[in-house]
């Protein structure tokens, strides 16, 4: 069995309480040996930091492996798309892109059933898309919007695609 490097090793260190914290490590992936480490312990991950790194793309063995996150933290990175198995996230409430590369709304976020808060500020997307929404009970409207980019609202309804002026 190949051992992790010290670098990974003190990554897993900040895998507390159903939250790993990788966020300033300078990543440019996600490290493969932590899918070794933690292979008997995915499923109960339920956030993940992966902020203000170096990251161009996730892989889709990424969101296979940690289905059940809840949120998903992926602000000021350098990503432009997410892979089409975003869609294996059923359970997620919660996903930053702030401060990416976006020049289009991810649309597979459209299909996530839990899905509350999709957070796209400051990205380079020249459509937003404005899902129709209605109230939750107790809970208002379910939005993160500011900025140029807006993407937000509950899976379910129908898109509407607006040029920013």
């Amino acid at each position: 069995m190949q051992s992790l490097g010290r670098k990974e090793s003190d990554m897993i260190e900040q895998l507390d309480n159903n939250n790993m914290n990788l966020a300033e490590c300078k990543l440019v992936s996600f490290p493969i040996g932590i899918y070794k480490v933690l292979r008997n312990v995915t499923d109960q991950i339920h956030l993940i930091t992966l902020a203000n790194n170096e990251l161009k793309s996730l892989t889709s063995k990424f969101m296979t492996t940690f289905c059940q996150l809840r949120e998903l933290h992926l602000e000021g990175n350098f990503l432009h798309r997410l892979p089409n198995e975003v869609s294996t996230l059923q359970h997620l409430k919660a996903i930053d892109l702030s401060r990416n590369q976006f020049h289009d709304f991810p649309e597979q976020l459209t299909t996530l059933p839990a899905l509350e808060n999709i957070n796209l500020e400051e990205n380079e997307i020249v459509e937003y898309v404005i899902l129709k929404l209605s109230p939750m009970p107790g809970e208002g409207f379910p939005c993160l919007a500011s900025g140029k980019a807006l993407g937000c609202g509950r899976p379910g309804f129908d898109p509407w695609v607006r040029k920013i002026p």
